[in-house]
């Protein structure tokens, strides 16, 4: 029997049949992809093939993922426990929503570029979302117009709203009609807000930003799929505190930094790594202020992972 995952707890899942119903399934014994060294081989978004077992004496009736179809796309980040392995996020997508918030909580310019840079390598297109454009200080205003400035001139499309109060969502509405969206940001940034606006019957919990911290306390806990109203599905995925990214080369680093990508074609050597070489376009752009320092700072930090701390101080 075929079906979908729509729903991941991590030690279980949520199978929607092809004939609709909702079968709960298990991994049997030691399931591994090819190629894929994952801490969680099924997710959200993936076909798989099931097979169910009926009560038989004593034993209860099962459901076990016994194959996953060949994925069009996934987006995978380094799991956050064990280096060498990875955590899908989410398998199938059409496009990602990365929500992201100038203030309470704020979330980096560095996680921005790296889950851009990720959703790059696995060729997942992606459009920001500025949440919470009701509750900025007249100079944090200056730095959200900054921002949508800097990667809308990238190429990234680019909202603002403020999920809490409805303004500015119909656009956002409009472009995720019709396409399954992964739905990714820090905890605390307005996702389980959006995801109840956007769909009414979804019911997930939200929560108030750690007075302490000024970081956001962890609503979601699973990953798991909602159809929208109007055609397409929203994937929620628990808050991503940080962004490992995994299985990228270091030559091939610059390539998902479009902006960095497009001025390379003028440095001297096809080789350069941007980071000293003569007659480098990035640098000499860096310079005359034709290149955001936060990008290039970004891009320095993705070449760090692959080199175990060479160009950290470079910039």
């Amino acid at each position: 029997m075929h079906g979908k995952v729509i729903k991941s707890t991590g030690s279980w899942y949520l199978v929607r049949t092809d004939d609709g119903r909702a079968v709960e399934c298990k991994v049997k014994g030691n399931f591994r992809l090819r190629g894929i060294r994952s801490t969680n081989p099924v997710a959200v978004g993936d076909g798989v093939t099931i097979k169910e077992q009926p009560a038989k004496g004593s034993e209860e009736a099962a459901a076990f993922i016994t194959e996953i179809d060949e994925r069009r796309n996934y987006i995978i980040r380094k799991a956050s426990n064990l280096s060498k392995q990875s955590h899908i996020l989410a398998a199938n997508v059409d496009m990602a929503l990365l929500v992201v918030t100038i203030a309470r909580p704020e979330t980096s310019t560095t996680f921005i570029d790296r889950f851009l840079a990720s959703a790059e390598a696995y060729r997942v297109p992606v459009c920001i979302a500025f949440n919470k454009k009701d509750d900025l200080s007249p100079a944090e205003r200056e730095v959200m117009d900054y921002w949508q400035a800097l990667y809308t001139n990238i190429g990234y499309e680019c909202y603002r709203m403020s999920a809490l109060n409805a303004q500015g969502i119909e656009p956002l509405r409009q472009a995720l009609q019709g396409r399954t969206t992964l739905l990714a940001g820090h905890s605390g940034v307005g996702k389980s807000t959006l995801l109840n606006l956007l769909i009414p019957d979804a019911h997930v919990r939200t929560a108030q930003i750690s007075d302490a911290h000024g970081t956001g306390m962890h609503t979601t806990t699973y990953s798991e799929l909602f159809e929208l109203p109007d055609g397409g599905a929203l994937i929620d995925i628990p808050g991503v505190k940080g962004f490992g990214t995994f299985n990228i080369e270091r030559d091939e680093v610059a390539h998902y930094f479009r902006d960095i990508f497009a001025i390379s074609a003028d440095c001297r050597f096809n080789n350069c790594t941007h980071t000293h070489e003569p007659g480098c376009a990035v640098l000499q752009a860096l310079e005359e202020h034709r290149l955001a320092p936060s990008r290039y700072a970004s891009y320095l930090s993705m070449m760090d992972d692959q080199d175990e701390g060479k160009y950290r101080a470079a910039y």
